[in-house]
């Protein structure tokens, strides 16, 4: 058990430190070199370093303080505790890794959409290991623990759009404006797509007279479980078997070919599956709210 808990601890601290390193480049290269109004805290902070150049990575610590006091009950130690790893984290590489590089003062469009791009996938490598850096992400999983059915890039559009705007008003800057919902929109897509697209899979449904022979084939070839369904053709009124197979993208291929082997006059559908969930697919906890009383003080 603590050799698992172990493994699971470095996993989590691992991808946080990728996914920090991340963020806080493309906040410091690539932003902050382009004067973009940024999302988030981190936009708020950028706001105040471009005021009176207070730095990033402290004034973010700092503005998260009261908000993370007022989630703390409805996410939960845990996440509160991961969540202050990595703010700590994204904070030290923003002030003090990503100076170190080199920062990138060509053309906007292309800053907009490196910082849009970086950023999505480090924010979603820190969210898949169901941790935030802070400030606005703490808002975000609040509302993604009330609301589970939104999408999480949904609520980080809707959440960041005011702080874009607040940004491009203080500095007249209404180009920038478009930029910051550009960086924002990128941020949304690149998040959901790698968040839930991991999980993403495709669905084949099998209409044949052989439905036990279909299942054990696609278990042979493809290592992958089946479900069998009784049903009636529509025009002769005949039965048939439905054989319900989920898998991953890469494994469809071998469930159509075990179909044809067993049964080339078959009529398969193949469907896209937004998500997976289940025994030989991964789960991701986002945004879940505690067991009762964990986030109690």
């Amino acid at each position: 058990m603590e050799k698992l808990f172990g493994k699971h601890w470095l996993t989590d601290t691992l991808t946080e430190i990728l996914g920090s390193a991340l963020t806080g480049i493309a906040i410091y290269n690539f932003a902050v070199p382009a004067a973009f109004p940024m999302t988030g805290f981190s936009g708020l902070a950028l706001i105040l370093y471009r005021l009176w150049g207070l730095p990033i990575g402290a004034m973010t610590v700092l503005l998260n303080i009261p908000v993370a006091l007022l989630c703390y009950r409805l996410l939960g130690r845990s996440f509160f505790l991961r969540s202050l790893r990595c703010m700590v984290l994204s904070s030290l590489f923003v002030d003090y890794v990503a100076p170190l590089l080199p920062l990138y003062t060509g053309a906007r469009y292309l800053a907009a959409i490196c910082t849009g791009v970086l950023g999505g996938i480090g924010y979603a490598l820190i969210y898949l290991r169901n941790s935030s850096t802070g400030g606005s992400d703490f808002v975000v999983m609040a509302v993604k623990a009330v609301r589970p059915h939104l999408e999480l890039g949904k609520i980080i559009f809707a959440t960041d759009a005011a702080i874009v705007a607040l940004g491009g008003v203080i500095f007249r800057d209404f180009d920038g404006v478009i930029y910051g919902l550009i960086i924002d929109y990128i941020y949304a897509r690149v998040t959901d797509r790698l968040m839930y697209g991991t999980n993403a899979g495709k669905l084949a449904l099998v209409v044949t007279d052989c439905g036990q022979s279909v299942a054990d084939k696609i278990d042979e070839v493809c290592r992958r479980g089946s479900t069998i369904l009784p049903a009636r053709g529509g025009y002769r009124g005949n039965s048939r078997d439905v054989v319900m197979c989920a898998c991953s993208n890469k494994d469809m291929i071998g469930v159509e070919r075990a179909v044809k082997a067993v049964d080339p006059a078959s009529f398969t559908v193949i469907l896209e599956s937004n998500a997976v969930m289940g025994e030989g697919f991964r789960y991701f906890q986002v945004a879940e709210r505690p067991p009762e009383g964990e986030a109690k003080f």
